[in-house]
């Protein structure tokens, strides 16, 4: 199995549109009505957002590919892009998500590693991100990979106020 973590370009802004509706919709819908849902992809995932996301200087999106098939993708922000956190010496992980299809074969390690040596390179800190408060399996993954809570942001899921817990990890 070959694995590659490439930058998302401007004409894969369609796939990464659909590829994050997937993954969202399987990390999320067990927990959340189809309407809530539907609103929330309707405005979060807009391919106008993305877009507009895709051309902030300072985030990027990247997709880790394994047997040439697209298995997940990263955002990554820094600076003013950064959604809580506007720390210089900080680096936001915003999305990180693997396919259901590609769950447990490594994949996420080696895109954490990959985001990581990302934030080494650009001088920086820490990595922080924010991940719901009831999404234990990612609280797990990320604790695995020596992320510790530092506090806690509300998420707006299209009217629904959910807490998310902010995580930190040095470099």
């Amino acid at each position: 199995m070959s694995n590659q973590i490439k930058p998302c370009t401007r004409e894969q802004l369609g796939e990464l549109q659909q590829i994050a509706i997937e993954t969202y919709r399987d990390t999320f819908s067990d927990s959340n009505s189809e309407a809530l849902m539907a609103s929330y992809l309707n405005e979060a995932l807009h391919i106008d957002k993305l877009t507009a996301e895709f051309n902030q200087p300072n985030s990027h999106f990247y997709f880790i590919y394994s047997d040439d098939q697209i298995a997940g993708f990263l955002k990554v922000n820094e600076f003013n892009a950064q959604t809580d956190i506007t720390d210089d010496d900080a680096f936001e992980i915003e999305r990180f998500y693997i396919r259901k299809t590609f769950l447990r074969k490594g994949l996420g390690n080696e895109l954490m590693e990959f985001a990581c040596d990302l934030a080494k390179q650009s001088h920086k800190a820490y990595v922080w991100l924010g991940v719901w408060e009831n999404n234990f399996r990612a609280i797990q993954f990320y604790q695995h990979h020596q992320f510790f809570e530092i506090g806690q942001h509300p998420f707006d899921m299209a009217g629904d106020i959910q807490t998310d817990l902010v995580l930190k990890k040095i470099l």
